[in-house]
């Protein structure tokens, strides 16, 4: 009983100055902030040669009770390989690095070192674009991630190594699909959270300080969409908002965790999950001009053996539907 009304507490405490400060805010300032990345969106080809695979929201961290990555750490891995053997490229939504609760990336590295190493087989062809989310934000100075990225230290050579040496953080990616007239706008969708986006210092110092000691004891943070469905709601209205704004302009994005996959009648909103999801990793396939929800998971069978699955989960769907 004393948890849950310091929980409600501490909840009316964050929600409240969430309020305050939202209530001084200009009646447009997250749609603008919307199209800003629209405007600055690093541009990709699309066609039906092209092979993506979009995840986001891995979070990973230093392998500690707080790290959400590690129980689909052996999913993610097999996924990504079979994706890189398939000769996808890979784009990863934002928040790839748990860098708020984390301090150290030099941990964070070693605790998933074969991920990373999988990811630089994908930069060394060229098939390998980051975005930064809220919990990875550091990384839109060049400066930061070229310190963090371009090198590692191996500890049996004890030596500096090449990692993913010019590798560029991008806030936004636009998709340009060949022989159609508009394309599709990839974020991370936190610049449709003005708390996560504006105040996102002010929210790292939160879970860093307050929230993360707190998971100990079971205890969530209200202010991230993934974990109170009354923020996920908002900032999925909001989105839907600019799309509806701009012309119906197709949207991927991650952020609040939630898979989304309309029908080709509906607005152009997709979402592809996360990798932390229990026992599952989500994301989006595009493929010979089509785009599908996909989930990574286990199955057991009856002999005892288990193993990784990959499952469609809406689609496939011809995506000039939805450039209408």
């Amino acid at each position: 009983m004393q948890k849950n009304n310091y929980e409600k507490t501490l909840k009316f405490v964050v929600l409240l100055s969430i309020k305050n400060q939202n209530y001084f805010l200009p009646k447009n300032m997250v749609q603008q902030i919307i199209s800003n990345s629209f405007k600055k969106a690093k541009k990709l080809p699309l066609n039906k040669q092209s092979k993506y695979i979009l995840f986001s929201d891995c979070h990973r961290g230093d392998n500690s009770f707080a790290d959400d990555f590690v129980k689909n750490r052996n999913i993610y891995y097999h996924a990504l390989r079979n994706y890189f053997e398939k000769g996808y490229t890979y784009i990863e939504l934002g928040d790839g690095v748990e860098l708020w609760e984390n301090r150290n990336f030099n941990e964070i590295f070693y605790a998933h070192k074969d991920i990373f190493m999988l990811l630089r087989e994908f930069h060394l062809e060229n098939r390998l674009h980051m975005l930064w989310g809220n919990h990875d934000m550091i990384l839109n100075n060049p400066k930061t991630a070229s310190n963090l990225f371009d090198t590692y230290f191996d500890k049996i050579s004890a030596t500096e190594k090449d990692f993913l040496k010019g590798i560029s953080f991008e806030e936004s990616i636009l998709l340009e699909p060949e022989g159609l007239d508009k394309n599709i706008l990839l974020i991370h969708g936190h610049q449709a959270d003005f708390f996560n986006y504006v105040l996102w210092k002010w929210s790292r110092f939160l879970v860093r300080f307050l929230w993360k000691p707190l998971q100990i004891i079971g205890i969530k943070d209200p202010t991230s969409p993934a974990k109170n469905f009354i923020e996920l709601i908002k900032v999925e209205r909001r989105l839907k908002k600019w799309i509806l704004a701009n012309n119906n302009q197709m949207i991927i994005a991650g952020h609040t965790h939630r898979p989304r996959f309309p029908n080709p009648n509906e607005l152009p909103y997709f979402n592809d999950g996360s990798c932390i999801h229990p026992r599952s990793i989500t994301g989006i396939e595009i493929e010979n001009m089509q785009i599908s929800l996909i989930k990574w998971h286990i199955i057991s069978h009856n002999d005892g053996t288990m193993q990784i699955v990959k499952t469609i989960l809406e689609g496939p769907q011809s995506i000039a539907l939805y450039l209408k």
